[in-house]
């Protein structure tokens, strides 16, 4: 597998995103995989706030817009809110303020959306039927120090590797294993654009293993054999044990 990232100029909210894409993205082949940073998408969609140093609660209320749940400032040793969005496990709701220049830079209202429109116009741009995107971020991990890169939405891919029903190496035949591909494409692709000064929030991705490309969008069933019920996690007794806030989302 090849993981190549772009470097680009400094993004400004509401620049055209579909035109930064074409300046610093060389010609794609394909079964190419696109990888780009979820705060670009976001800043170019104008999803920003100016922080205002007056405002005390700025971030906080964010949070609980953004938040499908959250759990309050107090609860956390390090005065910081974890949060469910789009159904995922992240740290503020993913708003952030670093490689923001002032602002408050918060996800694509719409990621799915965001990725199949970036598809289908890649597709088009380029003369090629198949090639996946990911929308990628950065998240901490329980009982690990740093972070590492997950996928906020995918398309032009399925999103697992089913194991079950193979046999592993002594063949005992597999009951539950699954790769989640767009997750483990992600953290590659984040590892080598970088999370600092690097100005690389582009990547293209080349003979990526165990990957079936679709000549469309994911559909909403299999978006969600990516995702699991709370209720239905692992760890679901676990991040049940607490009593999650509701957002304005659930408003």
């Amino acid at each position: 597998m090849i993981v190549t990232p772009y470097k680009t100029h400094k993004i400004s909210p509401n620049e055209d995103l579909f035109a930064i894409l074409d300046r610093y993205l060389p010609p794609l082949q394909e079964k190419s995989i696109v990888a780009i940073a979820s705060k670009v998408v976001g800043i170019c969609e104008g999803r920003v706030v100016k922080i205002d140093d007056n405002l005390i609660n700025q971030k906080e209320d964010l949070v609980k817009q953004e938040a499908d749940y959250y759990l309050p400032r107090e609860s956390n040793q390090y005065n910081f809110m974890l949060t469910i969005n789009q159904q995922l496990l992240v740290a503020s709701a993913g708003i952030d303020e670093s490689n923001s220049n002032g602002y408050y830079s918060m996800w694509p209202k719409d990621p799915q959306k965001s990725v199949n429109a970036i598809r289908e116009h890649l597709s088009k741009k380029h003369g090629i039927k198949e090639v996946g995107i990911i929308m990628t971020d950065s998240k901490l991990s329980p009982l690990r120090y740093g972070v590492t890169g997950y996928a906020i939405a995918h398309s032009g891919f399925e999103g697992t590797y089913s194991y079950v029903g193979k046999p592993d190496i002594f063949g005992k035949i597999m009951r539950v294993e699954k790769t989640n591909l767009p997750d483990s494409l992600a953290t590659t692709a984040t590892l080598v654009m970088g999370e600092g000064d690097e100005q690389q929030p582009l990547a293209i991705i080349t003979d990526a293993p165990f990957i079936t490309f679709q000549q469309r969008n994911p559909t909403n069933e299999e978006l969600e054999a990516v995702r699991f019920p709370l209720e239905d996690d692992v760890y679901g007794d676990l991040l049940t044990s607490v009593t999650w806030q509701k957002g304005k989302k659930n408003e």
